[in-house]
């Protein structure tokens, strides 16, 4: 009989570590009801003492979740674990996840401090969280370059100290599969309450060996994984958790495991965390990248058509891509039609997502001869999470550019009450004479960080995709739209992270306002 994999995903805290991803509170809830979904069995939900934001997420999810286990990360300090114990108290099954720095490097050049004080503080705030839940996770930092011996008192004292789960972080990806393997045979062998505790793999990607390395603790004794979606993290990112869960599932010849992963989610959840997230997954992304299951080679193709499997190890329905409807999406198609493809992709939409998404498809279906599932995916990824009563919305947009003339934008916006206020601008280009003149709408201008635009399907005709990103205080807001004209998808996109900011600030002064009261 099989032994599970614990599956602990850490995309909301440490995918969220990524440079220039900044989920909204909204979208963290959302991508944490996904991932109960999809059945991981602990959510990582983020570093409360890091800011108010992240400790208003984790209390959501804590809230909201119940059927997965909610963690919170803390440094061993225990103004760290009062904050993540604030995050996570009420959840059903609530999680404290401590660390300290282990190697010598960053023991004397990052905490400045001598490796007994440090084994000191480790045990001493394991200790103090253990107070408060049983569910106490410890994780010695950079511990693939730490001294082995001091590893192992450190994570002996710290399962005495009321450490359930001792995570094994290779924090900078630097181990290869070869040593990997010792090395957790090595902690199994030398430290003498190892049994007390769940032992856990945490690996990077900075080699491109983090799947890799991944399986290998498994085959040495560790039962759970610590994984994002999409692989997204730190630096390189993090082990991806569709590849972990697929590679066991498929390999149960060699690898004698499982998971209670529903892989019919898996879909959905990483085109969803893709959409939030802005960072595009690349085409030959594993499992559910643009062209894993599709085919070239004329030889691949000819095998492929005789059987499947000839060419392809994974049915791509079992990881929720669907396959082989019978449904044509076009122009004549109605309201019913489109709700059951919907379904059929993976997708489930409020009524009101259903209603604009359909207006959307229905808008586009006009323009395109052909619509197809990636079509389709881009106006459901468009209208998930958003807002029923935005601040704005885009009611009319006119351009003129060229290149002997001077780009200008004439813009009407509706607000929440529903005043059409209009306004033009100039501009270096069509979408700066754009963002000026929504600038001069709504009074907010904010710094425009990153504008990006991929096309998402082949053909002239095809929907042109913008992910921005435009910051104030500090804070990143992400807006994310698709149409066939690129001029108006990067109106909406930049419409939707206007709209995500001035929520946000919205929120702040309700904040101020509630507490001045008190």
């Amino acid at each position: 009989m099989s032994e599970k994999i614990v599956v602990f995903d850490t995309t909301l805290r440490d995918g969220e570590q990524s440079a220039g991803i900044a989920f909204t509170l909204e979208e963290k809830l959302e991508i944490a009801r996904q991932l109960e979904k999809l059945g991981v069995d602990i959510i990582e939900a983020g570093f409360p003492r890091s800011s108010p934001g992240d400790l208003a997420a984790v209390k959501a999810i804590a809230r909201e979740v119940r059927s997965a286990r909610i963690c919170a990360l803390a440094r061993a300090v225990k103004e760290d674990i009062d904050a993540a114990w604030a995050g996570v108290c009420e959840a059903a099954a609530p999680a404290l996840h401590v660390f300290i720095n282990t190697s010598e490097v960053q023991i004397v050049h990052q905490l400045q401090k001598h490796p007994e004080e440090v084994l000191e503080q480790a045990a001493a705030m394991v200790e103090y969280a253990a107070r408060f839940t049983s569910n106490v996770e410890f994780s010695p930092m950079d511990a693939t370059r730490s001294d082995p011996q001091y590893l192992y008192t450190v994570i002996e004292r710290c399962i005495a100290a009321g450490a359930t789960t001792i995570n094994v972080p290779d924090s900078l990806g630097y181990a290869v599969p070869e040593e990997f393997g010792p090395f957790f045979k090595g902690i199994f062998e030398n430290v003498s309450n190892i049994h007390k505790a769940r032992v856990s793999v945490h690996a990077h990607n900075d080699l491109g060996l983090c799947t890799a390395n991944t399986l290998t603790a498994i085959q040495n004794g560790a039962r759970q994984v610590e994984v994002t979606v999409n692989g997204i993290g730190e630096r390189s990112g993090n082990t991806a958790l569709e590849e972990v869960v697929m590679a066991i599932r498929t390999r149960k010849d060699f690898l004698n495991f499982h998971t209670d992963i529903n892989t019919r989610e898996i879909y959905p959840t990483c085109k969803l965390v893709e959409s939030r997230s802005g960072m595009p997954l690349q085409w030959h992304k594993a499992i559910v990248g643009r062209n894993s299951f599709r085919h070239g080679s004329g030889i691949h193709q000819d095998g492929i058509l005789k059987r499947r499997e000839t060419w392809e190890i994974l049915d791509p329905e079992e990881i929720g891509i669907p396959k082989g409807t019978q449904l044509v999406m076009g122009k004549l198609s109605g309201k019913h039609a489109f709700r059951k493809k919907v379904d059929d992709m993976g997708y489930r939409l409020s009524e009101a997502e259903l209603l604009r998404a359909f207006n959307t498809f229905k808008e586009l279906a006009d323009k395109k001869e052909a619509v197809d599932d990636r079509d389709l995916e881009a106006i459901i990824l468009d209208q998930q999470g958003e807002m029923d009563n935005p601040p704005w919305s885009l009611d009319h947009i006119q351009v003129s550019a060229g290149n002997n003339t001077t780009a200008t934008a004439t813009i009407r916006l509706r607000d929440d009450k529903g005043n059409i206020v209009e306004d033009a601008a100039t501009g270096t280009g069509p979408m700066d004479a754009v963002y000026r003149t929504m600038n001069r709408i709504t009074g907010v201008v904010p710094m425009l960080t990153e504008f990006s635009i991929k096309s998402i399907t082949e053909g002239i005709d095809a929907q042109g995709e913008v992910t921005i990103r435009i910051q104030e205080n500090n804070q990143t807001f992400t807006g994310r739209a698709s149409n066939t004209d690129i001029v108006v998808a990067g109106a909406s996109a930049y419409t939707n992270a206007l709209n995500r900011l001035v929520a946000t600030r919205l929120r702040c002064t309700k904040n101020v306002a509630a507490s001045e009261d008190h």
